[in-house]
């Protein structure tokens, strides 16, 4: 699904497995998770085997993706990437430098926030866009999980660049949605929707542009999102 909302010359991979052979990890990769349970394991195992699809994908050699500050992934020379994973979803996607200045991608599961998060992680005016939370199984679309993930793609294309944390308010973001919303809705949830998104920065910073723009997806009772900011944004919003 990740692929859906990517360019062609972004590589990505993704799976639904929950866990992966032994012998997966580099040794260096394995002393990162030593001492983690079992979950946290199988997160971090997942998710670099995904990456290792995708550098596949870019004609690169397997590497091992260790992680600095916040958890961001250490990647390969010239390389910018971003990983993702979720109950029933780990995902992994890949870019040369030269193509792509940032990326970011999340999934989730596609059903509301927990009590109290949506109050955390959203602005007023968003909740005013999105409206009130929609219950579990009527198969309406669950905005405030789209938004969350959307922040969470905002600040995995945001953060390796500036090397500054951007809170959960300190993004504006507004919703479109580009398909049918008869397409696919019924008792067990839309099969399909999808659209975009504009993320108006209020934490701003020069290597960037103040609005990152990216694409959403629901499918199989998951949410994927994606942003990507191209090395000549400059010129592009001058054009």
């Amino acid at each position: 699904m990740i692929e859906l909302l990517l360019p062609a010359d972004v590589s990505s991979a993704a799976t639904r497995a929950e866990t992966v052979p032994d012998g997966t990890l580099f040794p260096e990769e394995e002393a990162l998770i030593a001492r983690s349970v079992a979950k946290r394991r199988n997160d971090f195992a997942t998710a670099r085997a995904c990456a290792r699809r995708a550098m596949a994908g870019l004609g690169l050699p397997p590497a091992a993706v260790l992680h600095g500050h916040r958890g961001k992934p250490l990647w390969p020379e010239g390389i910018v990437g971003t990983l993702t994973h979720c109950a029933g979803y780990r995902a992994a996607a890949l870019a040369r430098a030269t193509d792509v200045l940032s990326l970011g991608i999340d999934a989730e599961p596609h059903a509301p926030l927990p009590t109290g998060v949506r109050e955390l992680v959203t602005l007023p005016a968003e909740r005013e866009r999105i409206g009130p939370p929609a219950p579990e199984g009527t198969g309406e679309i669950h905005w405030d999980r789209i938004l969350f993930s959307a922040k969470e793609s905002v600040f995995k294309t945001w953060y390796p660049v500036t090397g500054v944390e951007l809170d959960f308010v300190e993004a504006d973001l507004t919703f479109h949605r580009t398909d049918s919303p008869e397409s696919g809705a019924g008792s067990q949830g839309p099969a399909a929707a999808e659209g975009t998104f504009a993320a108006r920065l209020l934490l701003t910073d020069p290597a960037l542009p103040t609005t990152l723009h990216g694409r959403w997806r629901v499918e199989d009772d998951i949410v994927a999102t994606a942003v990507l900011v191209r090395p000549d944004w400059r010129e592009s919003k001058g054009s």
